[in-house]
């Protein structure tokens, strides 16, 4: 097994990059949140999980091992493959899918492209108490969500019928992103990702 790949960025894609690991340039398929923190010419340190096929040998990367973690357990759900769990991991942030877990929140896990309700379901039931309590967080009412224009908006949200453990999450992402927009803006972008 691979455990991790360093080196240089020759190539960055839209779902994959191409690191210089000595004389070897290995292609590494991520989530765009992890494209995002790499650029040509910078060295990373990525986590990796193989996975190896008739037809060929895939390498996932992950920025830590929390990702790469997330990713094995994601796996491990009968009907989740590679490329489903990688999406899952693009549409929604580690703590947010731990959280919707944790919470049975699978409403927000059938929001990522591929997971219907039925798969969302089995996440929620096959994962339920297998995450690592670092990912977990300890549920909805731990998941940091500043004062005053977040704390608005997840009292609107829960008021207007959304769990509050599938909203906390969002929010806190939304706002820690842009945290000088105001409620209704947090409240307008959260209810596109809720949808």
């Amino acid at each position: 097994m691979i455990a991790f790949v360093e080196g240089t960025v020759e190539e960055v894609g839209a779902d994959r990059l191409v690191v210089r690991a000595g004389a070897f340039g290995v292609e590494v398929l991520a989530t765009p949140r992890t494209l995002a923190t790499t650029r040509v010419g910078a060295v990373v340190r990525l986590a990796t999980h193989l996975v190896v096929r008739e037809d060929g040998w895939t390498l996932y990367g992950f920025a830590d091992a929390d990702g790469r973690a997330l990713f094995r357990h994601l796996l491990s759900v009968s009907g989740v493959g590679p490329k489903l769990a990688l999406g899952i991991l693009a549409a929604l942030t580690p703590a947010q899918v731990a959280l919707a877990v944790a919470t049975g929140d699978a409403a927000l896990l059938a929001t990522a492209p591929g997971v219907g309700k039925r798969t969302a379901e089995r996440l929620v039931v096959e994962l339920k108490g297998k995450l690592p309590e670092a990912l977990e967080g300890g549920g909805a009412r731990n998941v940091p969500v500043p004062s005053g224009a977040a704390e608005d908006a997840v009292a609107a949200l829960v008021a207007l019928g959304y769990r509050e453990g599938q909203v906390r999450g969002v929010v806190a992402e939304l706002a820690g992103a842009a945290p000088e927009v105001g409620p209704e803006v947090l409240i307008r972008k959260a209810l596109a990702r809720l949808r």
